[in-house]
């Protein structure tokens, strides 16, 4: 029976059986929802108090907010990629090594010491949103980076210097060209730490508004149904954005590994 090949470890199965595995995983969940919040004690709020939820969040510029978030991501994660690649990309340099080794012992740092810093160089409340992103978001893809320098085999490299390469040339075609599908990758497991920290990064500046905004306005006034429903925007979201960069380098890096 297909049945038993569902409980056998490493077992390989079509995609209709993977579709009808996450069905029945996402029904009883849906299931287990509704049951929970029948009752007098409830521990969530029931579905219609988070459709209740979405309902009013709509009126109030959900998708505004969405945008703001968005933009404040995009911001944070594109200067911190191209300065997280100019530091990760100086490590096999000797004497640069040193700084991309000290910035990621620093990812151990709170970020109310990071903020703190960043009061006394940064005075405009926006842009010390964009640079706690930027700083927190940089020192672990910096790490992700190095780990990824550091795994290439020495024989893609012995393989460059049989082409005659010079050292700058397997710089670029096998640690840079090489492995910017790794990039894609880095980055999107990276983003799902960042996306997670923009509640506590938009309360820095209340007035520009975001899902974080929306969280804290919900959880002050006790509101469960309207936080759920924030919650679920979120995750939504977030996987619209890993969807969207694991597409992406699907697409441009066809032969990728991780396809």
């Amino acid at each position: 029976m297909k049945l038993k090949k569902w409980f056998k470890p490493f077992e390989s199965l079509s995609k209709r059986d993977d579709l009808l595995i996450r069905s029945i995983w996402f029904l009883v969940i849906v299931g287990y929802w509704f049951v929970a919040t029948s009752g007098i004690k409830k521990l969530f709020p029931s579905p219609d108090q988070v459709w209740k939820g979405f309902a009013a969040l709509y009126s109030e510029g959900l998708v505004v907010h969405i945008g703001s978030s968005l933009w404040l991501c995009l911001q944070a994660t594109l200067i911190s990629i191209i300065f997280s690649l100019i530091v990760a990309y100086s490590y096999p340099i000797p004497f640069l090594r040193p700084l991309p080794k000290l910035l990621s012992r620093l990812r151990y740092l709170p970020l109310t010491g990071i903020t703190f810093y960043l009061t006394i160089l940064v005075a405009d409340a926006r842009s010390m949103q964009v640079w706690v992103l930027v700083v927190f978001m940089s020192l672990y893809f910096i790490t992700s980076l190095m780990a990824v320098i550091k795994d290439i085999p020495e024989e893609e490299i012995d393989h460059a210097r049989s082409l005659k390469c010079s050292r700058w040339e397997i710089l670029w075609e096998v640690i840079i060209k090489g492995r910017m599908d790794y990039v894609i990758d880095v980055l999107r497991q990276n983003l799902a730490i960042t996306w997670m920290m923009l509640v506590t990064v938009e309360s820095i500046l209340i007035a520009a508004g975001g899902l974080g905004v929306l969280i804290k306005n919900s959880d002050k006034f006790m509101n469960h149904g309207r936080i759920v429903a924030l919650q679920i925007v979120i995750l939504l979201v977030g996987l619209a954005i890993d969807y969207s960069l694991t597409t992406l380098r699907k697409s441009v890096f066809r032969y990728s590994k991780f396809n």
